[in-house]
């Protein structure tokens, strides 16, 4: 497997080094999506093409490889710039595999403008990472289903035009064979969104829908089919949103407030902080990995979540350890990375799951172990 960058990567880096700069430390992270400086940071890349960099010409894309992708969000990650919008990835990718002609034609090209925004309306109160298990329920009714049911922990839905909503059409007894893609309107007469905030300042959401109706066409892929559409989906966002430039930026957060603090006077503290030098570099090896593997890589995107999830909660626990009550002040970097990294191993699948996949699917281990 070769580690290096080729050329053009190399020369595409440069360039998206030099874009990024001037929305250093805009926090997309823990802010909403409807702030004038992530809207501006997202509008800057649209007008580059950037949020389709990796779709296929055809689709409006650029036609560009996974790895290029990989070092845009990479770098946005390194520069606590935020995240990729959901509509780039999981929404976007997903209608140009399986949806059809009519549905490219309306949905794809405000996306790649972000002139329209989505999230994802999955979790439920009774079914986080079990999807299989969820009861949110669509009727179809002529040319249009009701939707009646509710969702939780959706991040940012408050702010966004659109929720691209998993929700149950079979039989409450058909398990994952009877899910079902959707697009619904989030201002729609029967939806009631409600904001909450998490301790680390983040916004989630709780979703209410009461016989909303979501025309037929707004339905992506076959009836009852959505399952296979949304684990191909989330392999691909397991490497775009959990990357090593997140990990680095926490790291170099917390070596630069234990310097400033004097704490790395103590030789126990450097030691410490090149054991987690060493975790920042697995966790980029991880994603190189994952990349140079054609083929089914949900097994390996897996891994990748969980090598992200150890590194960020290890430098987490590591501000607690070496800088004491200090370094849980409110106000300092080190505080506010050690409250927003405890839900990482929640997010885009939980620890349980990602271990399960990377059994069923790597390991050849039987489903019910």
């Amino acid at each position: 497997m070769n580690l290096s960058l080729s050329p053009e990567d190399a020369d595409f880096l440069a360039e998206v080094q030099q874009a990024l700069e001037p929305f250093a430390d805009t926090r997309g992270f823990v802010v909403s999506n409807s702030t004038p400086e992530l809207k501006a940071f997202y509008k800057a890349l649209a007008a580059r093409n950037w949020l389709a960099l990796s779709w296929p010409v055809s689709a409006g894309g650029m036609g560009r490889s996974p790895v290029q992708e990989f070092l845009l969000w990479n770098e946005a990650h390194f520069r606590n710039i935020g995240r990729a919008p959901q509509g780039v990835g999981v929404v976007a990718k997903t209608i140009i595999r399986h949806g059809t002609e009519e549905q490219k034609a309306a949905w794809l090209d405000p996306i790649r403008r972000h002139d329209i925004t989505f999230a994802l309306a999955y979790s439920e109160p009774n079914a986080g990472s079990d999807l299989g298990s969820l009861q949110c329920k669509a009727v179809l009714e002529g040319d249009r289903y009701l939707v009646t049911g509710n969702k939780c922990w959706n991040s940012k839905a408050h702010t966004v035009d659109y929720l691209w909503l998993l929700c149950r059409t079979g039989e409450a007894s058909s398990g994952k064979k009877g899910l079902t893609l959707l697009i619904v309107d989030a201002k729609a007469p029967g939806v009631v969104i409600r904001p909450l905030e998490l301790m680390c300042g983040n916004m989630v959401t709780e979703i209410f829908f009461d016989r909303a109706e979501v025309p037929v066409t707004h339905r992506i892929g076959p009836e009852n089919g959505a399952w296979r559409l949304i684990t191909e989906a989330l392999a691909d966002e397991r490497y775009v949103h959990f990357t090593p430039g997140r990990v680095r930026y926490d790291y170099f957060t917390l070596r630069r407030w234990l310097e400033e603090h004097g704490r790395l006077d103590d030789p126990s503290a450097r030691r410490r902080m090149d054991e987690l030098a060493v975790l920042v570099l697995q966790a980029e090896a991880h994603v190189l990995r994952l990349l140079a593997t054609p083929g089914d890589s949900s097994g390996i995107a897996a891994s990748n979540k969980l090598a992200h999830v150890n590194a960020i909660q290890q430098i987490a626990r590591a501000a607690i350890a070496l800088g004491g009550i200090e370094a849980m002040e409110l106000d300092a970097p080190t505080s506010l990375h050690w409250r927003q990294t405890m839900t990482e191993s929640i997010g885009g699948g939980t620890t349980e799951i990602m271990e399960s996949i990377i059994a069923r699917q790597r390991l050849g281990l039987a489903a019910n172990r």
